[in-house]
């Protein structure tokens, strides 16, 4: 019987305990290994070395293993995965929606983006239109889609979806806007204020349409409602001068220092 390559025994060069039988010729290594005899163990078989080498051939150098070829996935910065429920304030025309959607689809896990204003809109007969001023019919409807925005947000939360809401809630009236938040969305909500100067708010107002768009003694009162938010502790973000992605970023580190806080604020 033939024992394996290199193995020393008969047939493979040399004179066998057969002398009459011939030697086999050394089989080429492109032509792969020589057979070997079935393995009589679960044990893989030794593999010996190919007669085209020998014990004092030049050891062949290690090639270092490639380890770039392999791309790591990005380090997310800011809030990362962390599921959330946020509410953008602000005054109209900060860009609160325009925001608040772009950090919502930028995330990399599932966050949904619920505008009051869009909600509010719900409602087709009978809409109270903000340039109408607020009344108690505008009040109703308000504090009705506010409470929709909240059971929304509740569900995306407990099925792991994080929520970001916006609203134009007046500092000075906690109850009906950052209280009632609280209440129909929950204790963890996160207030950030979204607060250009009037200028800015000014231009991005005129350029809405329909009854999005307000008068610019509107805009102004309300946005000079909004400085009530300085030194309430609540973040706030001067986006005078920054795009909407680079606001989205403003926004998500904001929420990275709050959700460091030992506190939260």
């Amino acid at each position: 019987m033939q024992h394996g390559v290199g193995g020393g025994g008969a047939g493979w060069g040399q004179p066998g305990p057969h002398p009459s039988a011939p030697p086999q010729p050394p089989i080429p290594p492109a032509q792969g290994w020589p057979g070997s005899p079935p393995p009589q163990s679960s044990h893989q078989p030794h593999q010996h070395q190919p007669p085209h080498q020998h014990q004092h051939s030049q050891p062949v150098p290690s090639v270092p293993e490639a380890t770039g070829h392999i791309p790591l996935p990005p380090a997310v910065p800011g809030t990362g995965g962390a599921v959330l429920a946020v509410l953008l304030i602000g005054p109209a025309g900060a860009g609160k929606t325009t925001v608040a959607r772009h950090w919502a689809s930028t995330r990399p896990v599932p966050t949904a983006h619920v505008s009051l204003d869009d909600v509010r809109e719900w409602v087709c007969a009978g809409f109270a239109d903000p340039q109408a001023g607020w009344n108690e019919h505008s009040e109703a409807q308000y504090r009705l889609a506010r409470r929709t925005c909240g059971f929304a947000a509740r569900n995306y939360l407990a099925n792991g979806i994080s929520c970001i809401l916006d609203d134009a809630v007046f500092p000075d009236r906690p109850v009906v806007g950052l209280g009632g938040w609280k209440r129909h969305v929950g204790p963890t909500l996160l207030p950030v204020v979204l607060l250009p100067g009037l200028e800015i708010v000014l231009e991005r107002n005129a350029a809405r349409s329909g009854n999005r768009r307000l008068s610019d003694e509107e805009v102004a009162r309300i946005h000079g409602r909004m400085a009530g938010w300085y030194g309430s502790g609540l973040p706030i973000i001067d986006n005078s001068h920054l795009d909407v992605e680079g606001t989205a970023r403003a926004l998500d580190e904001a929420l990275a220092r709050a959700l460091a806080a030992p506190g939260g604020w």
